[in-house]
């Protein structure tokens, strides 16, 4: 520090040393965050059209049944598209075998969301929690249905009537689940700014993912793109 002649104390403050950078996980690829968004916005026209179709009130404010029924027939149709592109990602291939192994401490988890036991160490997960995983296992399962009812809904004449029928009663029904589960899942998603950040970035707090999903960090490769400083924009 200097002084000056008749100046009360030093002219120059010491500036304290930058705090090191906080460090984020890099947990999704762009081209994964790419098949969310795309899934997500098929799911959300399916959603709205069939609400549009199904209630009056919406029915009457929309209009154009024809166009309506147009836009549903093929957002349900390429609903499956962005999956089947993503699989020429070699990241999204391997979230594709995380998500379809359960062991012991997914079970775990379970018991401990039953139980309502927050305590650290009670729910551990790999990338994915036993949760997402019963989740995503559902919901593609709930699209192939949907989509072969829509299909033989939609070619009524290769089909005889009680298919038909049978298709349209498992459809309608089976939008409505739909419809109820996706609302969980953005309640969810609501919930956790951080979990919404990692889809939106790709990359999260390595403090929540040590908190939320404390055997992913350990299956992630040491010195590769799995850690990075925050910086002051967001990618993606």
């Amino acid at each position: 520090m200097t002084s000056t002649p008749g100046s009360a104390g030093p002219t120059d403050a010491v500036t304290p040393p930058p705090s090191e950078p906080a460090r984020r996980v890099a947990r999704f690829t762009r081209a994964e965050r790419w098949v969310h968004r795309a899934t997500a916005a098929l799911t959300l026209l399916c959603v709205a059209t069939a609400a549009a179709l199904y209630v009056p009130q919406l029915a009457e404010l929309v209009g154009r049944r024809h166009l309506v029924v147009t836009v549903h027939e093929w957002a349900g149709i390429l609903l499956p598209a962005p999956f089947l592109l993503g699989l020429a990602s070699p990241a999204f291939r391997a979230d594709l075998r995380r998500l379809n192994r359960f062991g012991p401490h997914d079970r775990k988890w379970l018991r401990a969301v039953r139980r309502r036991d927050r305590r650290r160490g009670s729910r551990p997960a790999g990338k994915f929690n036993a949760g997402q995983k019963i989740y995503a296992s559902w919901i593609a399962g709930a699209v192939l249905v949907m989509l072969a009812t829509g299909l033989l809904m939609w070619f009524t004449h290769l089909t005889p009537l009680v298919w038909r029928t049978s298709a349209t009663f498992v459809h309608d029904w089976l939008a409505l689940a739909i419809g109820v589960v996706l609302a969980g899942h953005i309640r969810m998603a609501l919930a956790d700014p951080e979990a919404r950040r990692g889809m939106r970035t790709g990359s999260v707090e390595r403090p929540w993912a040590e908190r939320e999903h404390p055997l992913w960090l350990g299956d992630e490769p040491k010195g590769g793109r799995a850690e990075r400083p925050e910086s002051g924009t967001d990618a993606g």
